[in-house]
């Protein structure tokens, strides 16, 4: 079927309900809206994007279902409407030919969005994004560069089972030449987008499914609250850029560090709520290149460290985060370094809540470091 057979009834109904809002559209937002708006994390993507294209007619976007349709999430929608055919596109399902295309773009002097339609989806691209994109500008000395973006929802905690929950960071943050990001609100989400578009060297995107329609806390029998009563969903319309490799410090504390990013940094909040202890929480943001000032200085103020990623444990980023901490701060530190992450394990559907860390799992572990590791 062509892309002109396709209705806007075909739009609407071909949505899956429980995977976005469908009240919450997004929509753009350049030149015709107040100058900050409530957004959520869908709708700023969206808007990072449409402003880049609208500044830089470099700048395009295509992927699976990524024209047209606006792709599964909606973060496309309206893009191929506004700047053409030519500019915002529908891809063969093919990852590995998505990136090798974008990587060609790059090197003519492009900069292409390309959208991995599930994380658990981008293994087919591994080689392209690791041999090809990621070298380009050694293997060239410098004469050509791969300035992409490869965006994918990632992550769990919508009953997407073991092939539409994983979180495959760590295998891109251990590739030099690989810039990873990994926002947890929609302020952020769009100043990170902007900010890895103007790089010129490729940046994995990662976006957490979870949180593209509120902040998710995990406390998953809870109703789940807008993005609209946050602070940090307060978004410009017009062009932001938050800069990688800067941390957020999500909630000051002095008792203990929180390491996390993604929807673990709601969880994060939500553990020291409910262990009652006095936490530092910080949003690292970007894995890769990584603050590790902020990382230092608050550990060595606390004394205490606790790592939350919704990966598996072995060879996890909390793994080096880990480590780092170890290297840097050994002798202000209080009590063991602790992790709190998803098992080692394919990702569960029936038992997806024992293996999502929540609140009460960070909770244990930050009472755990608060008496000495016991």
């Amino acid at each position: 079927m062509s892309e002109q057979a396709f209705t806007e009834a075909d739009r609407t109904d071909g949505i899956e309900p429980d995977m976005v809002d469908q009240d919450a559209a997004p929509a753009s937002t350049v030149g015709d809206s107040p100058a900050v708006v409530p957004m959520n994390m869908i709708q700023a993507l969206n808007s990072a994007l449409d402003v880049k294209m609208t500044e830089d007619p470099n700048v395009l976007s295509f992927g699976e279902d990524a024209g047209y349709f606006g792709g599964v999430f909606r973060v496309t929608d309206k893009l191929q409407q506004k700047h053409g055919l030519i500019r915002s596109f529908d891809a063969p399902i093919s990852e590995c030919g998505i990136v090798a295309a974008a990587i060609g773009m790059g090197a003519y002097g492009l900069r292409p969005v390309v959208e991995i339609q599930f994380a658990d989806y981008i293994y087919p691209a591994y080689d392209q994004i690791v041999s090809e994109a990621a070298k380009l500008r050694y293997r060239s000395a410098g004469q050509f560069t791969a300035p992409i973006v490869v965006r994918s929802p990632y992550g769990g905690g919508i009953f997407g089972g073991q092939t539409h929950s994983q979180s495959p960071e760590s295998l891109f943050t251990h590739i030099a030449g690989l810039k990873v990001v990994i926002p947890s609100n929609p302020y952020d989400a769009k100043g990170l987008l902007t900010a890895a578009i103007e790089d010129d060297d490729p940046v994995i995107f990662f976006e957490p499914k979870r949180l593209y329609n509120g902040p998710f806390d995990g406390w998953h029998e809870k109703p789940v609250s807008p993005w609209k009563a946050q602070d940090l969903a307060q978004v410009p319309t017009g062009r932001v850029v938050e800069p990688l490799g800067k941390a957020r410090i999500m909630r000051e504390g002095a008792d203990v560090t929180i390491l996390a990013y993604g929807t673990m940094v709601w969880v994060s909040l939500a553990g020291a709520e409910h262990a009652g202890v006095d936490a530092e929480v910080i949003d690292l943001r970007s894995l890769v290149p990584l603050d590790i000032e902020a990382i230092e200085a608050s550990v060595k103020k606390t004394g205490r460290c606790v790592i939350v990623h919704e990966a598996p444990r072995t060879s996890g980023f909390g793994a080096e985060l880990s480590a780092l901490v170890q290297e840097r701060c050994f002798h202000h530190l209080e009590a063991p370094i602790t992790r709190v992450t998803g098992w080692d394990t394919p990702y569960p559907h029936a038992f997806e809540w024992e293996y999502f860390p929540g609140p009460e799992r960070v909770a244990e572990a930050l009472k755990a470091v608060m008496s000495g590791g016991r």
